[in-house]
């Protein structure tokens, strides 16, 4: 789940950096980014996994 949710805000960084669009002081492209970055740190973290290992 965290890795879709940073290919959308990677997705959004991008066309944000393409189009020179910034939402105010507080959503940047860089901010955007830094969020991505934390869903995929989170994601190979194992948070967020859809399944669990089965334990015996």
């Amino acid at each position: 789940m965290f890795a879709l949710i940073a290919a959308v805000l990677f997705l959004l960084a991008l066309v944000f950096d393409i189009a020179g669009v910034a939402l105010g002081g507080v959503v940047t492209v860089g901010t955007l980014t830094t969020a991505g970055l934390l869903c995929v740190a989170l994601h190979l973290m194992g948070l967020g996994a859809s399944w669990s290992p089965l334990k015996r």
